[in-house]
């Protein structure tokens, strides 16, 4: 199936916003409005990719905290690590 980068970067949008928890929601919104539109296509896929994972996860990954499970490292693995959700 082919997406165009648009209907991508919609759907990326949707994820991120609509998660289970407030907190995630407000961490992944934020990561996804500061570089959704600096990342090519592939990076918009791994991020798609991402966003698969459950909640703790993300936050775990986020946090450097622990994990039970391994996530691949890439260039948007990295920087959704790095990124400091600034709630102000």
């Amino acid at each position: 199936m082919i997406i165009n980068i648009k209907d991508l970067k919609n759907k990326i949008i949707y994820r991120a916003n609509y998660r289970g928890t407030k907190e995630m929601d407000e961490l992944l919104s934020s990561f996804t409005k500061k570089y959704i539109n600096q990342l090519k296509k592939e990076e918009l896929t791994l991020l798609c990719n991402l966003l698969d994972y459950d909640d703790e996860s993300l936050y775990k990954l986020n946090q450097d905290l622990p994990m039970s499970i391994k996530i691949e490292t890439n260039k948007v693995v990295e920087l959704f690590k790095s990124y400091k959700f600034n709630n102000k």
